[in-house]
């Protein structure tokens, strides 16, 4: 597939060979250029060959003279120079089904994208990837992959996946590990189907490709109040999430008595669930999967206190007061946190509010899923600080400030009168907010 060129970078080295926006670039020595890992696969070498078209038909070959690694100068109308793969299943668990009407377009997306696994951390079920993609995954040694697993059962991934491919592409599990590509790999549990006996077959299954797999996780499913003509499935009590705690810790012990190392690891998620301790940082090694919810509190927390304990107090400019707005289960976290924080920072005053979910549900906990309406409508009348903090996991991203039902920043901020500021997801970047 020939790919548009819709730019070049003033004085780069394909700007210095003459290419223009509009050209078509279509191989790099040699090799095809179908989408953006082709491209930085082969474009890596030093002084390539690039085959491409121009925009009156000519075709050319030409070698760009740069060093290995350095940039072409090229530039995509994608990122990915292609489009985004849409998610063949029909998962009995799957978030977007459960999504109302009038939210912005892009959550409606299924991704299960090779790609975007690679470029940006997303999890892919596999079931997507052809086997010129198995291939090329192998050949460039991409890694890590982050895979969602689910289950090891064949027959049980069918029939929660609806796909007749999701059970056989398993077998990809054990080539990528053969080739020494890293796995994450992602188990999304429902009660009583996947959890218990068939999570802990699927542990021992995955710890067989061990040091390759580098990290499982163990994330309880997340279920909206728009579940209509769905499967029946129902949140975790607090035994079975006790119950799933224990079987991970238990496989972990296991390995770990072996010589290996710890491997699963339950989001934080199941342990507020149960009501039991989360463990300190350094339970959780490199953060893998920290996406998942997975030692999010303990780095978090870790962050904070030792940022806490670098700061003077005296050489601390006077702090004001503020407010801080999360969800549920990071609120008990949050509170703690700014508790210690005006105990040392003199002057310093905190109010911490904890925002239900009635947008998705009260089985929805997470700051990352809270919106912007329900923000307004319970913080509305409160008497607030001037200055409000939000995660900036409740936005689309650090330039778009854009809630999950489309309220923006400045919406929010109009109706509650105060001004906000959404704040990175560390320890010290939030205890730099409360201060300044």
């Amino acid at each position: 597939m020939a790919v548009l060129i819709s730019g070049v970078v003033k004085n780069s080295p394909c700007y210095k060979k003459g290419l223009n926006k509009g050209d078509i670039l279509l191989t790099v020595n040699g090799h095809k250029i179908d989408d953006v890992l082709d491209y930085q696969f082969y474009s890596k070498s030093k002084n390539p060959v690039l085959g491409y078209k121009t925009s009156e038909g000519k075709y050319y070959l030409t070698r760009v003279i740069k060093g290995a690694d350095a940039d072409l100068g090229l530039i995509f109308e994608t990122y990915l120079m292609d489009k985004h793969r849409h998610c063949e299943n029909k998962c009995i668990f799957c978030f977007i089904d459960q999504l109302p009407k009038g939210m912005r377009e892009s959550l409606y997306f299924k991704d299960d994208d090779s790609r975007l696994s690679f470029l940006f951390g997303n999890y892919i079920t596999l079931t997507n990837l052809s086997e010129r993609e198995v291939e090329r995954i192998i050949e460039m040694k991409i890694s890590p992959v982050n895979i969602s697993v689910h289950t090891m059962n064949p027959e049980l991934r069918v029939k929660m996946m609806k796909n007749p491919r999701s059970g056989e592409v398993l077998k990809n599990i054990k080539r990528f590990s053969d080739a020494g590509i890293k796995i994450n790999a992602q188990l999304v549990l429902c009660p009583g189907i996947n959890d218990g006996d068939e999570l802990l077959f699927s542990l021992e299954k995955l710890a067989e490709y061990y040091p390759q797999v580098q990290s499982i996780s163990a994330v309880p499913v997340g279920l909206t109040r728009f579940r209509e003509k769905l499967h029946p499935l129902r949140p975790f009590a607090k035994e079975e999430a006790e119950g799933v705690i224990n079987i991970v810790e238990g496989f972990n012990d296991r390995l770990t008595a072996s010589g290996k190392e710890r491997l699963a690891f339950a989001a934080d998620e199941f342990y507020l669930k149960a009501g039991r301790e989360i463990p300190d940082a350094e339970y959780y090694g490199e953060f893998h999967q920290l996406e998942n919810g997975v030692g999010m509190w303990a780095l978090l927390k870790s962050e904070f206190i030792d940022a806490l304990n670098d700061m003077s107090s005296d050489a601390l400019p006077s702090p004001g007061s503020v407010s801080i707005a999360t969800g549920k289960a990071a609120y008990p976290l949050i509170s703690g946190l700014c508790e210690l924080a005006q105990q040392k920072i003199k002057g310093l005053k905190v109010e911490v509010h904890c925002v239900v979910n009635d947008f998705f549900g009260h089985t929805i906990t997470v700051s990352g899923l809270v919106t912007g309406q329900d923000i307004i409508n319970q913080l509305k009348g409160k008497k607030l600080n001037s200055t409000l903090l939000l995660p900036i996991n409740m936005f689309k991203s650090k330039s778009e400030l854009v809630f999950l039902d489309n309220l923006t920043l400045e919406d929010v901020e109009k109706e509650l009168g105060v001004k906000i500021k959404a704040v990175d997801n560390s320890g010290y970047d939030l205890i730099n907010a409360m201060i300044k």
